[in-house]
């Protein structure tokens, strides 16, 4: 798979030390300085302690309680639920938003993810919806800019061999796009260089290096 183009400057994502995130009252706060760069980082917590509001946050769909928090780059943020016109294809979706010269490239990616791209999107299952979702984001990648991907949960209904194409794609493109992805591990080894984790209502930086799901998951209550 093609790189996107490089940008000028790196993407950069910076939580400030007293960040808190919540609904109207506090959720979970920055218990220090994160700077992120390009690469994929690993957002990782229980159900229901503010993974999707942390992403929704520094993404600006939503206003932090607390703090503040910097973002470098272009922003998209593909969230859970990702829909639509149920009466439209995939392939639709990619010729309207995935720009021409990208798009050969999108269709590869379907084609190894063995997504139906002629399917109305209505008919399509959860996780192959969630497919269309990953692909038009990698795909809209803006040139020579700094780019940045929020993901919550895009591995849902994704099968191993789709987990692990996609994984691949963002290994290739690693140097060039920042991207947080919260996500549920589903095995020990699963590697994990870089991660926040949320717990006991505090956000942190969880480690840095050649760490695995199975050094983080004792660690969230």
């Amino acid at each position: 798979m093609s790189n996107p183009a490089k940008a000028v400057h790196p993407a950069s994502v910076k939580l400030s030390q007293g960040l808190g995130i919540g609904y109207g009252s506090l959720l979970a706060e920055v218990t220090e300085d994160i700077p992120l760069e390009n690469g994929t980082h690993y957002l990782l917590a229980r159900n229901g302690r503010g993974k999707t509001t942390l992403l929704k946050t520094i993404s600006g769909l939503l206003k932090s309680v607390a703090g503040h928090f910097e973002t470098t780059g272009c922003c998209q943020f593909v969230g859970d639920e990702l829909s639509f016109d149920r009466e439209i294809s995939a392939k639709m979706v990619f010729h309207a938003l995935i720009p021409a010269e990208r798009r050969g490239e999108a269709f590869k990616l379907a084609e190894e993810l063995e997504l139906d791209v002629t399917k109305q999107f209505g008919k399509l299952s959860f996780g192959n919806r969630k497919k269309v979702g990953l692909i038009m984001a990698e795909y809209r990648l803006r040139d020579n800019e700094p780019n940045i991907i929020f993901y919550d949960e895009p591995f849902t209904g994704l099968d191993t061999p789709a987990r692990e194409a996609v994984r691949q794609r963002w290994e290739d493109t690693e140097q060039d796009v920042l991207r947080i992805v919260s996500c549920h591990p589903d095995f020990d080894a699963m590697a994990m260089p870089s991660a926040l984790l949320i717990t006991d209502e505090k956000i942190f930086r969880g480690g840095n290096g050649k760490l695995t799901w199975a050094d983080f998951k004792d660690r969230l209550n």
